[in-house]
């Protein structure tokens, strides 16, 4: 069924004055971090950061805005190298932020900053509370052990003779860490000047160590989601109860106590899923969460749960609500939420009263955060495929914008951006699915170009209408000569939770369907796609379904794998979090587990494998272990398939720091124009 007909007509004129985006003006973009409002609601903190290749370093800046006049001022140095972050407000005329391990205090008139708080190991995540002097962070340290004592065992432990690490429960890793005794845990401390007008800390508590004792230090409780009330007499955290099960359960709960006089109480023993986000309501009587409910599913839907102090009682709202919120925070009536929800392809905003009621605010492109500044307005970064991430005013009332901030209008001012165009077809089951495309630069219908076909990661994930920094901007693609598809095929997000349960045990199969069927659409009705030069690239789950795709289909002149899972039974045994692949596929030792693993492994098909691949790895990458990307560059290679492995020993399932991005977009650009016989409208090497 067409839903949407693909236009004809040219996205860039020929002969057109702007330039594409090549690699070196992607990375030298800037990132806007999410406001931050002052007590007084006329002022918003926000970070600038951005990738100096001169220099190969980062830098992080804070910039205060006035809300009123739109004025913006910088107030920490942005040199290369110099980073400034996690700013928060002392009071409305003075900020705080972190600085080489230092908490700092300035003025807004830009006096010599002060250091307040030089702890002996890092922090994060700080906040303060100005009519209680209270000051929260998160610091990890040893057990039983106060800050200063961690630091010590930190230097002792670097002495010992060995480096073994024994390990009796699981996790032994997550992510890109392995575990050792040092704990992530929420501190609070009283912050005040003595007598001589120096800062000092007093009563400081550590929230993790009010928890039962676990039997196993290496597994015991961890924390770093919190929040504070506006007051500062409440504090909320969300953790997970140690147990030799962690990697197989999903079971995150949430926690209320009062600063004054610590007892945690846990909010959420009558439910077994993930609760996330934690926030208070800005008069301190009640909190919001988002609360999946399915143990074991890390993507069920997100519900949204109220908590109100007085009364001790628990609502979920909007409960018949098809979609998932991924982030929420109070508006200034404390009466309703404004929470950011994927909708086909877009990320929403959409009021939520606590009676159930909803209204979208925005319909189009990309929020990433949200901050009320009074009953009528809220601060938000937003973007759009074609335009760079920058804060926004959103009247929530008239529905209208008014963008704010440009930290990008310099370096993109003459660089054409393509915009993304939506289309529908029919997919598996019969189901509606949707995608999104863009033209290649300067773009002529008449001509026949090559087509990249870029598979997101998840699977419960979703391609966005929104701007990206990672290696998966669309831009850079249509940048170098590709009409740039994107498809989000079954388990995708945004589109009802029954759509993305259905890819519970179809790994292999309703996703490659509808990436086929959706390739079939587009080629069928975009006569200008040369349907001989196409590739595939796709990280994660996306590097997943390229292996699939390599062992299903030799349409594709060539491949990309970042990351990607070659077999689900090896996948499985060295993943980091089990729960994953155990609801998703099933147990390799149990023989209906085994079945259904064996159905969706890309390994069975090795032996049909024979498209040229690129295959990328961080070595730290505990979700998708290097031997995935290594054992299918290995087969090929032995196979006498053209194939490449690009190796960051220092990176893990992303590209973090950005000389290893600039060299990694260099090495797929190369591949992919190289093997479609595409001249890039740049040099990429």
């Amino acid at each position: 069924m067409l839903l949407y007909t693909l236009s004809t007509t040219n996205a860039l004129e020929l002969g057109s004055n702007k330039q594409p985006l090549d690699i070196k003006t992607f990375h030298s973009l800037s990132r806007i971090g999410t406001p931050l409002v002052s007590p007084n609601q006329q002022l918003a903190l926000f970070t600038t950061s951005y990738y100096s290749e001169e220099a190969n370093k980062n830098a992080a800046y804070i910039s205060c805005l006035n809300i009123t006049t739109g004025n913006i001022t910088q107030l920490t140095d942005s040199s290369p190298g110099t980073i400034a972050s996690n700013p928060l407000w002392f009071d409305d005329q003075t900020i705080g932020y972190l600085q080489k391990g230092a908490l700092y205090r300035q003025s807004l008139n830009q006096s010599e900053p002060i250091i307040v708080f030089q702890p002996p190991v890092p922090i994060s995540n700080v906040a303060f509370r100005k009519e209680q002097n209270l000051l929260t962070f998160v610091a990890s340290v040893h057990p039983n052990c106060s800050l200063e004592e961690s630091a010590i065992k930190r230097v002792q432990a670097a002495k010992k003779p060995d480096t073994a690490m024994v390990f009796d429960n699981l996790w032994a890793r997550h992510w890109n860490e392995w575990m050792t005794m040092e704990k992530p845990s929420v501190f609070s401390a009283r912050l005040q000047q003595d007598k001589d007008q120096n800062w000092k800390l007093s009563q400081m508590t550590n929230y993790a160590e009010l928890l039962p004792s676990s039997p196993d230090p290496l597994t015991r409780w961890s924390i770093e989601d919190y929040t504070v009330s506006p007051s500062g007499e409440h504090l909320a955290f969300i953790t997970r109860q140690p147990s030799e099960n962690m990697t197989w359960s999903t079971n995150v709960d949430v926690y209320l106590t009062t600063t004054f006089n610590p007892r945690p109480r846990l909010l959420t023993g009558r439910v077994s899923g993930a609760a996330s986000a934690p926030v208070f309501s800005w008069d301190g009587t009640k909190l919001a969460w988002l609360q999946m409910e399915t143990p074991g599913y890390e993507s069920d839907i997100n519900r949204i749960y109220v908590y109100t102090l007085s009364t001790r009682e628990t609502i979920a709202i909007a409960y018949d609500w098809g979609l998932s919120p991924h982030a929420i925070s109070w508006a200034r009536d404390n009466k309703s939420l404004l929470a950011v929800v994927g909708k086909q392809g877009r990320n929403i905003v959409v009021r939520i009263g606590l009676d159930g009621k909803r209204r979208e605010l925005t319909s189009t492109g990309s929020t990433t955060a949200i901050r009320a500044v009074n009953n009528q307005t809220a601060l938000t970064v937003y973007s759009q495929t074609d335009i760079s991430p920058d804060l926004h005013m959103l009247d929530l009332q008239r529905l209208t914008t008014k963008q704010l901030t440009q930290i990008n209008r310099k370096a993109l001012e003459n660089v054409h951006l393509s915009k993304a165009e939506d289309f529908w077809f029919t997919g598996a089951r019969g189901d509606r699915v949707h995608g999104w495309i863009l033209r290649p630069y300067n773009f002529d219908r008449r001509q026949k170009y090559p087509l990249a076909l870029m598979i997101h990661g998840g699977p419960q994930q979703a391609s966005s209408q929104g701007f990206s920094f990672s290696q998966w901007n669309p831009n850079m693609y249509a940048s170098a000569g590709f009409v740039t598809v994107q498809i989000n095929f079954h388990g995708s997000q945004g589109y009802g939770q029954n759509f993305t349960n259905s890819i519970r045990h179809k790994w292999g199969d309703y996703p490659y369907e509808d990436l086929m069927r959706g390739l079939d659409y587009v080629t069928s009705r975009l006569k200008f796609v040369d349907t001989q030069r196409m590739v595939a690239l796709g990280g994660s789950f996306g590097g997943y379904m390229v292996n699939w795709i390599n062992g299903h289909t030799q349409r594709f002149r060539a491949l990309v794998s970042h990351d990607g899972k070659f077999s689900t039974i090896s996948g499985f045994y060295g993943t980091d979090e089990l729960w994953f692949p155990e609801w998703d596929l099933g147990k390799p030792w149990d023989p209906n587990g085994r079945a259904i693993l064996e159905e969706n492994n890309p390994e069975r098909f090795a032996s049909s494998f024979k498209t040229p691949t690129l295959f990328i790895q961080g070595e730290h990458d505990f979700r998708i272990p290097a031997t995935e990307s290594l054992g299918a560059w290995s087969m090929l290679r032995h196979r006498g398939i053209p194939s490449r492995l690009v190796y960051f020993p220092d990176e893990d399932h992303w590209i973090n720091h950005g000389g290893n991005s600039i060299r990694w977009y260099t090495e797929v650009l190369d591949w992919i124009t190289k093997w479609t016989n595409t001249t890039a409208p740049y040099k990429i090497r």
